[in-house]
């Protein structure tokens, strides 16, 4: 049966432990038994010289994800490629990752993408529902998409004043 397991590499070599297991998949004939290796990333934006630019980062330093059929011979091809320090679990028996797991792991940017959909505009009324301001109501003067963060004018002694909140810190009134 086919499962996701993960493996403990030399951190910083994580492609090329997926360059030499895919090679060594293939060598020994082994295609049946290796589905898939995946080096976990996320593309992020950063700043550079001014302006914008988006970035793949590894999710998980130090660990590649594959999917395989574990028996004898998939497990031998994968703990003896150059760079692989071992399986994560026993020594002898490799855990795999629950359906929870894999989808939070691979399917990142599709929670990011959920989140951002939530529509906000300038001048709507929202409460704040959690952090040391709950239950305040305010208006909206800004909104972040990118940092999904928003700028409410809360009034505290009878005098508005800025508060820069998390998209999920709030609700619609």
């Amino acid at each position: 049966m086919f499962r996701w397991y993960v493996v403990n590499t030399y951190s910083g070599h994580e492609n090329k432990v997926k360059q030499n297991l895919e090679h060594r998949v293939t060598s020994m004939g082994q295609k049946r038994s290796v589905r898939q290796v995946v080096v976990p990333t996320e593309s992020t934006s950063e700043m550079k010289d001014g302006q914008k630019i988006t970035v793949e980062k590894r999710t998980m330093p130090g660990y590649v994800l594959v999917n395989m059929d574990l028996n004898e011979d998939s497990w031998s091809v994968v703990k003896n490629t150059p760079g692989v320090t071992g399986f994560v679990g026993a020594s002898n028996e490799p855990v795999p990752l629950t359906q929870g797991e894999v989808d939070r792991l691979l399917h990142r940017e599709v929670a990011v993408r959920e989140r951002k959909k939530t529509t906000y505009t300038i001048g709507e009324t929202v409460k704040v529902i959690s952090g040391p301001l709950s239950d305040f109501s305010g208006e909206i003067a800004e909104i972040n998409e990118d940092a999904s963060r928003l700028k409410v004018l809360v009034s505290i002694f009878g005098r508005e004043t800025p508060v820069e909140v998390g998209f999920d810190q709030v609700k619609k009134v």
